[in-house]
């Protein structure tokens, strides 16, 4: 290895929060009194006897080994209750987190203005357990929230079965009690993919099929799939996009539009507008869906993209709260952004920004 090579391995291996040493400056003073102490008594002995070389040779044999035993001591419970007091609680805290406890936290000084290698160890240490701990939360909230999600359309899947097949239900309803049931294996059929699906993209285990395809055109086609519903709520939808050639995964981001039409046209008013622009900036397509309705707050617009959360619980039977944690997972997986803009009263506009890679 060249010393060149030694320059940029040391440069970029640095930590630029280390700004104190291990060893403070006190503890180096401290060493060297005491060395100046032992060099002291060691000049003592050899005045003292200056005349008797083999009593003097001894005697410095017998401090030497004195002083080693000493230092030996000292350097140990120095490190013993400076450094190896914090290691042994980092490995007690980590052996905690192996057990399953996601609550430890490893005690800092918030005073301390300047940072060495062990603080910034114990740092990003509780850090790491603070990482954690919200994903444990966030995986039993999502076992939670699946549950009730699966079980819901179960319950109404169960009682409308058993209804017919014990014949209570009047004659007439026969066909609405049948309608129910299918709508409720159609919904838990739409949970169980979504979740397939967002499973396998936070496990990477979708390859991306990237081409190149005209990006209007895909929008125009998800839109006309969702004309019955925008007619049935009477809503004036435009579209006007440019027609531009990108480079991504046209079925991932199929799923995008799908999601995000859905999502537009279920959260706006009656008699409303949906519109679907594009804007392009440098090398940048900016797609925004808008519809008009009753808009959402900041903690809403803050969740929005967290899995099963749903800010309006009077469309909850109309979807699962996965549709838009698939969005922003898959514009993840693309190298796109999806951001969201919207008050209280005015509806809501979603953005999608992707990098125009044409070859």
């Amino acid at each position: 290895m060249t010393l060149k090579h030694i320059r940029h391995t040391f440069k970029y291996s640095a930590d630029h929060r280390v700004t104190a040493p291990m060893i403070s400056w006190t503890l180096i003073l401290v060493v060297l009194g005491v060395m100046s102490i032992l060099v002291a008594v060691q000049a003592i002995i050899v005045d003292a006897f200056e005349d008797q070389i083999g009593l003097m040779v001894i005697s410095l044999m017998g401090y030497l080994v004195f002083v080693c035993l000493t230092l030996t001591g000292i350097i140990w419970l120095v490190w013993r209750h400076t450094t190896g007091n914090r290691l042994r609680k980092i490995a007690s805290s980590a052996r905690k987190v192996a057990s399953g406890d996601f609550g430890v936290q490893i005690p800092v000084n918030d005073q301390k203005k300047k940072q060495n290698e062990i603080d910034v160890l114990v740092n990003d240490f509780n850090m790491m357990v603070n990482d954690l701990n919200s994903n444990e939360m966030l995986k039993s909230d999502f076992i939670s929230n699946a549950s009730h999600e699966i079980k819901t359309p179960l319950s109404v899947i169960r009682s409308y079965t058993k209804a017919l097949k014990d014949g209570v239900y009047p004659e007439n309803e026969r066909e609405d009690y049948l309608d129910t049931i299918i709508k409720a294996t159609e919904r838990l059929d739409k949970i169980v993919t979504d979740i397939l699906r967002l499973s396998k993209l936070e496990n990477q285990q979708i390859s991306l099929g990237k081409q190149n395809y005209q990006l209007g055109e895909q929008l125009r086609k998800c839109s006309l799939v969702f004309l019955d519903k925008w007619q049935a709520k009477d809503l004036d939808f435009k579209i006007d996009v440019d027609d531009m050639v990108i480079n991504s995964d046209y079925s991932l981001m199929e799923i995008v539009w799908n999601n995000l039409l859905s999502n537009a046209i279920k959260y706006a008013n009656r008699g409303g507008n949906i519109s679907v622009t594009s804007t392009i900036v440098d090398d940048t397509a900016s797609i925004s869906i808008h519809n008009s309705g009753d808009g959402m707050d900041e903690t809403t617009r803050r969740r929005i993209f967290e899995k099963f959360y749903q800010g309006d619980t009077s469309h909850a039977s109309d979807g699962n709260g996965l549709g838009l944690a698939l969005v922003k997972k898959i514009m993840d997986l693309v190298g796109g952004k999806v951001s969201v803009t919207s008050t209280p009263g005015n509806g809501a506009t979603f953005t999608i920004a992707l990098k125009i890679n044409a070859h």
